[in-house]
């Protein structure tokens, strides 16, 4: 067994499955959610829950960053079994990126085969608006970095397709829940950077011209990874800023924290709905 495999893999995700499941007393679910910074006001919906902080879970780390509760949440959303990530790790915390992908493994062998990823995001869209809501259709790794670097593990692809990394089916099933529930979602690219620094102007006019609709600096590793374990991802980014360049005002994580408190309501809401459709 290599290190990574000791450290990130199949056998150390089963680890902590294991422990979970007898902390617990629950066999886990089929559909998992990873809640972006600001964004864990949907962990209130969910009923029923038993959380346990990252802290306590092998091989998770504390969550350093302000406006995630470090925590993992077993309980039920819309009708459904749910797990649910409240924050995440990201590369730019000084982890490698097969650790920010560590969790998915996890929730894998917890039984999740439908993965729900959001996050705040920069606006790099000029037509939209911070508080808009966006689908997920595809992502452009400009992190250079890969989650699935290394000895194949157990039960991956060596090389998953990434044709079609958010499903399609799962995206027709959230504009249909947004149109029922007033909500506009829009389509678009998501830019996943290294951070922790905001973009400069001249990185964003890059974005643009690359294609991009919004920038983030997480994601992209726990896709990598729930595709090369064969689970099905819908992802929805909520634009908090306009991206450097685009708005003349200085960026700040109070403001990210401040415009995902404003939607968390909304956001939650398509979340329960698209769960309770799956």
């Amino acid at each position: 067994m290599t290190e990574q495999g000791e450290t990130f893999g199949t056998r150390a995700a089963g680890t902590a499955a294991d422990f979970l499941r007898s902390r617990v007393g629950r066999t886990g679910a089929p559909i998992a959610i990873v809640l972006g910074s600001g964004l864990g006001g949907l962990a209130e919906r969910i009923e029923s829950p038993t959380r346990v902080p990252f802290r306590e879970i092998p091989g998770f780390p504390e969550s350093t960053v302000v406006g995630h509760a470090g925590a993992l949440i077993i309980g039920n959303l819309g009708g459904k079994a749910v797990l649910a990530l409240a924050g995440r790790f990201h590369v730019y915390e000084g982890h490698d990126a097969r650790l920010a992908g560590f969790p998915v493994r996890v929730l894998h062998a917890l039984g999740a085969r439908t993965l729900i990823v959001s996050n705040a995001a920069g606006g790099v869209n000029r037509l939209w608006q911070p508080g808009d809501l966006m689908l997920i259709r595809d992502h452009i790794n400009l992190t250079f970095r890969n989650p699935l670097i290394g000895a194949v593990e157990e039960g991956d692809l060596r090389f998953p397709d990434m044709s079609e990394p958010y499903d399609s089916s799962l995206a027709d099933l959230a504009h249909r829940v947004a149109a029922e529930q007033g909500i506009t979602l829009r389509d678009g690219v998501y830019a996943g950077l290294l951070g922790p620094a905001y973009e400069t102007p001249a990185e964003v006019r890059m974005l643009e011209r690359l294609g991009a609709d919004a920038v983030g600096m997480s994601t992209v590793p726990e896709v990598i990874v729930a595709r090369a374990r064969g689970m099905r991802v819908l992802g929805i980014s909520c634009i908090t800023n306009m991206a450097c360049g685009i708005s003349s005002s200085p960026l700040s994580h109070a403001e990210v924290l401040e415009t995902t408190q404003r939607v968390g309501q909304k956001f939650a809401g398509l979340v329960s709905g698209i769960v309770a459709a799956i």
